[in-house]
């Protein structure tokens, strides 16, 4: 039979929220790394905190498409030149929208929020791992959005929102405190 001490209890929920906002508040982009690869239970740990990601109507209107292969990663790196493909990252995973999950008429667009909430879930998930990652836009850059379908044999119904750039990463980007309270408005602006 299963106890549990209100004290233990309360313990533990006090670490595991400690534990959840450090992973929040420190998170950085890096765009350095080391070169040295993940494994495969690692990307697997990854995509499963982006599919943990709410979506709208539970649609879940994303794909992934996973790039290890390094001329791939090249020429993802030479098309987005922010990307920092280049400077040692193991794997790019490419978050799409899959419109043909999406909602249907006005709602369509939130496949963009749900695939922002996965990536976001990704990076964390990356960080509290203690890999680097950096999010690459590449929605809704029509340029972009058609060099990296066409570098990676996307069908016209997937649309890559962004790039997940992870690997271990070579630097130790300082972390910045971007709570502004200017930005709160209470009830009304």
């Amino acid at each position: 039979m299963f106890s549990c001490n209100k004290s233990e209890n309360a313990d533990n929920s006090q670490a595991r929220t400690e534990a959840a906002l450090d992973v929040i508040k420190t998170r950085v982009s890096v765009r350095h790394f080391t070169g040295e690869k993940l494994t495969d239970a690692q990307i697997d740990t990854i995509l499963r905190a982006g599919m943990s990601a709410p979506t709208a109507v539970n649609k879940q209107p994303w794909a992934f498409v996973v790039v290890d292969d390094p001329e791939t990663l090249m020429l993802l790196s030479d098309t987005l030149k922010s990307s920092r493909i280049e400077n040692g990252a193991s794997h790019a995973i490419a978050v799409c929208g899959n419109l043909q999950k999406a909602l249907e008429g006005e709602g369509q667009g939130y496949w963009v929020e749900d695939t922002s909430a996965a990536t976001e879930n990704m990076l964390l998930a990356a960080h509290a791992m203690g890999l680097g990652g950096l999010w690459v836009g590449v929605y809704p850059i029509s340029e972009r959005v058609k060099s990296v379908s066409e570098i990676l044999g996307l069908p016209n119904h997937i649309i890559p929102m962004c790039l997940v750039v992870l690997g271990y990463p070579n630097e130790q980007p300082e972390v910045k405190d971007k709570f502004l309270q200017e930005n709160i408005h209470y009830n009304k602006w």
